[in-house]
């Protein structure tokens, strides 16, 4: 049967459902963070150990998963990662010890979020677009905003009523019978099912071919992992993907706590982490849009600005804790930090497109990964030993600005052109 419209928009569809509920089971752990602290006593570097670990444990995972995407495709990935999220939810509420929190919310939950969540669909979703990547992208990522505004404060509200136990238990529940069906639509490329990417038709794309490509010695090269790690091209991409999710967790995960701190009560800060997410969805997807035109290291350093701008808001409301400092944080944050999912994807492949995208990608988030289990741990021990998370916050502005940098030393515009640049290119040539 044909459809009225493209099969990719399904795909953003299905993908738009499984972020909004994937990546928010795994950012609920900054709503569990406080009543575990509370219940056990346990130090915060401990207690935050658990996401740290659990993002080692995925990172380790990451180019496996990358391999079997690559061989089996998104169903078995998603689906995989479905049934690891929903154990690993609905076992936490027999957490009794340390370990039984890392095995459960860090590990079940951890492998399971790095399927379901950024790392997951940016290993297919940017082979359904070429013209409107950072476009779809966006638009499917910002399912992340809509999940955080709704399940974020329903999610705190159940913890104030029936405790963060009940609550886990249902976040589990939710994730099994709303994901796994729907994922079953899935499929790697256009081509699986004798289409095109952006929808175009066989006799357009014959009589117009168009050619994106800036170093045609650099495209033209089989890419194996092996090869790509050869490449000062692969360090700097993932330096600059350790740096930008160092940054995202590091704030994600201690934001709650830090704001129930200086003075905001506990709804309010739970209402603040959904917004920051819900600021997102516009964010991701103009500037994934922007993208398309201006390049994606401009909208990667937009990002990382934001970021930046976020951890300088959260230094200044130690001292003056108002409103409008917040509202300037979780602007920065979202609106424009968050704009970081709509390349991501979009970054590596343009360099390294090829059969082995999938084990490239994998291995370039191993090393994200691994900067977003640091993020989180780094700054819990800092606040361990200091007291305070001053220092943790002024290290958060550094890693911005080097991952920024290290994305325009990696530059994708100099083997792929966007969409908005395929004309200049045309006439250089």
């Amino acid at each position: 049967m044909r459809l009225p419209f493209f099969y990719g928009w399904i795909v953003v569809a299905v993908t738009f459902v499984t972020m909004g509920i994937g990546v928010n089971a795994r950012t609920s752990f900054s709503l569990l963070f406080p009543p575990i602290i509370t219940e056990f006593g346990w130090p915060r570097s401990l207690t935050a150990g658990a996401f740290s670990f659990g993002f080692i444990i995925s990172a380790i995972m990451g180019p496996v998963i990358g391999r079997v995407m690559d061989k089996y495709g998104p169903r078995v990935v998603m689906e995989f990662g479905t049934v690891l999220m929903g154990a690993g939810l609905l076992l936490s509420p027999l957490t009794t010890q340390p370990w039984h929190l890392y095995l459960t919310i860090g590990v079940l939950v951890g492998i399971g979020s790095i399927c379901l969540g950024y790392s997951g669909q940016s290993l297919f979703l940017p082979n359904w677009f070429v013209r409107r990547r950072g476009l779809a992208v966006g638009i499917a990522f910002a399912g992340v905003g809509i999940g955080s505004i709704t399940l974020l404060p329903w999610m705190q509200s159940m913890i104030e009523a029936v405790g963060w136990r009940q609550a886990s238990f249902t976040f589990g529940v939710i994730v099994l019978v709303v994901l796994m069906p729907i994922n079953l639509l899935l499929r790697k490329r256009p081509e699986d099912i004798g289409l095109l990417p952006d929808g175009e038709s066989t006799a357009a794309a014959a009589a117009a071919p168009i050619s994106n490509i800036v170093d045609p010695a650099w495209a033209a090269i089989d890419w194996t992992l092996a090869r790509a790690m050869h490449t000062a091209r692969f360090w700097w991409l993932t330096s600059g993907f350790f740096a930008g999710l160092y940054v995202w967790y590091a704030v994600q995960i201690h934001q709650t706590k830090y704001l129930l701190e200086i003075g905001f009560d506990a709804q309010f800060a739970a209402f603040a982490l959904g917004l920051v997410s819900f600021a997102g969805i516009p964010g991701q997807i103009l500037l994934g849009h922007l993208s398309d035109r201006f390049g994606r290291e401009a909208i990667w350093a937009t990002a990382c600005f934001g970021f930046a701008i976020c951890y300088l808001a959260l230094i200044a409301l130690q001292a003056a804790p108002s409103p409008l400092l917040l509202y300037v944080m979780v602007l920065a944050q979202g609106f424009l930090g968050y704009g970081l999912t709509s390349v991501m994807g979009a970054v590596v492949l343009e360099i390294f497109q090829g059969k082995s995208f999938g084990a490239i990608f994998g291995t370039v988030m191993l090393g994200a990964l691994i900067g977003g289990a640091a993020g989180p741990w780094l700054t819990g021990l800092l606040y361990d030993l200091l007291g305070s998370y001053t220092l943790a916050f002024w290290i958060g502005v550094g890693m911005s600005l080097f991952s920024a940098f290290a994305i325009y030393m990696a530059a994708p515009r100099k083997v792929r052109a966007v969409a908005g640049q395929i004309v200049q290119l045309q006439a250089a040539k």
